[in-house]
């Protein structure tokens, strides 16, 4: 199919020349276009952009889609979602509300551990249609990319059930899903007592499985004090090097363990969490290009009391990306816009650079730099129209869904903020 989406309004384009991760200072410029803008699209792909009248005028038998005077970004990027569970844990908030801990809770058998007993009963049907159920939420948001984690299985069985999961469900919904391997996401109940047993499990049977059926693109460790040691993270990580993935972490979450310097020393493509992140760790990062995935809304839900240090990190100039976390123990939202909000008020982010850090650096930070987070040519037509004025006003507007359209691969396929059609 070919046409040509075009508005009166403004368009924050992200497209300014600028390759790779963006820092504080590339961040402030979003790509505005205004006074009206438009784009080519063929096959799902942005092939031209320019004033509407010029395009049309150069593409006069291509349908024309009338978008208004609203202001179109690129579709969201959520680089760091765990949209496969089973069951939620609501109790758990509760308890974390009357003063038990996230590590108390974990180390009492609640946490990943408890996701893990519950998805250990669902078959691959009932995880694959419980996915899709989540799925247009994603859309609904504005959102059209997502990196889709394991990791609440921790058996063979159960993380590679996961997996096909995220496969059916990318083949069967708009959304496009980017599949990370995290069967080191815990230990569970049965390898308690045995650690290194776990970890062979992950190295030599997990992950070459994983790799044989091509179902993942990157592999994530959970490298925290509770979890996995930065030795036991860098053995994981390294054998899933071998085996050909791209490398992420969960890192310094909760305690400055080191696990920032271990996503540079293994040229990880982002370390994610960070709230307890040393100097050194930023250095490290910053001179390895990697991108600091921040999550603002699990520092919130666990009313940690303390946040990454965003702002030091985009002074320092590393090239921060946000994402919801989306999971059922510690973030269940699937709002960037409210991350957005977030990123302002914790990091001292403009509205340019938060919209940037949920397009742009966060293609980066799952692998699809130029492919999605932009509307220039060559990239996914994947447009977001939103109800409002000006680009201040996405992060200014709190806790309220405005997005009024979504085109996915050229399709539209949310109208008035509610799913419509399947995108070819």
């Amino acid at each position: 199919m070919r046409c040509i989406f075009g508005s009166r309004g403004t368009w924050a384009t992200m497209d300014t020349g600028v390759k790779g991760p963006r820092n504080a200072e590339a961040l402030a410029d979003p790509g505005l276009r205004e006074g009206g803008w438009a784009v080519l699209v063929e096959d799902g792909i942005i092939r031209e952009a320019d004033r509407p009248d010029a395009l049309r005028a150069r593409h006069d038998a291509a349908p024309f889609v009338d978008l208004g005077d609203s202001l179109v970004v690129p579709g969201f990027v959520d680089p760091h979602t765990h949209p496969v569970f089973t069951g939620t844990r609501e109790d758990e908030f509760e308890l974390r509300n009357g003063g038990k801990t996230y590590e108390e809770i974990a180390k009492a058998g609640g946490g990943i551990r408890n996701s893990a007993r519950r998805l250990r009963s669902s078959s691959e049907d009932e995880l694959t249609n419980d996915l899709l159920a989540r799925l247009d939420g994603f859309l609904e948001l504005g959102t059209t990319t997502i990196e889709a984690k394991s990791g609440y299985g921790l058996s063979t069985e159960s993380e590679l059930a996961s997996l096909r999961a995220i496969r059916r469900a990318n083949a069967e919904h708009p959304l496009d899903l980017v599949p990370t391997f995290l069967g080191a996401h815990e230990i569970p109940d049965e390898y308690r007592e045995d650690r290194e047993g776990y970890i062979r499990l992950l190295t030599n049977e997990m992950l070459p499985l994983v790799a044989k059926e091509n179902l993942a693109e990157a592999c994530d460790v959970f490298c925290e004090d509770h979890v996995f040691s930065v030795d036991e993270s860098r053995r994981i990580l390294l054998r899933a090097r071998e085996l050909g993935l791209e490398l992420k972490l969960h890192a310094d979450e909760i305690k400055p363990i080191g696990g920032a310097e271990l996503a540079a020393e293994v040229g990880a493509l982002s370390a994610d969490h960070l709230v307890a992140i040393s100097e050194e760790g930023i250095r490290r990062m910053r001179e390895a290009k990697v991108v600091p995935v921040l999550l603002p809304a699990t520092s919130l839900y666990l009313n940690l009391g303390k946040d990454a240090p965003g702002k030091r990190m985009l002074n320092e100039g590393l090239a921060c990306a946000l994402a919801t976390d989306f999971n059922p123990g510690s973030s269940p939202t699937r709002s960037l816009p409210l991350v957005m909000t977030l990123g302002c008020i914790k990091y001292g982010m403009t509205a340019a650079q938060a919209l940037g850090a949920a397009t742009w650096n966060a293609a980066c930070a799952i692998g699809r730099e130029g492919q999605v987070g932009a509307l220039a040519p060559g990239c996914l037509a994947d447009l977001v129209v939103l109800d409002l004025p000006n680009l201040r006003s996405l992060p200014y507007r709190f806790g309220e869904n405005f997005v009024r359209t979504v085109v996915k691969r050229g399709e539209i396929v949310v109208t008035n903020g509610r799913r419509t059609g399947h995108a070819a």
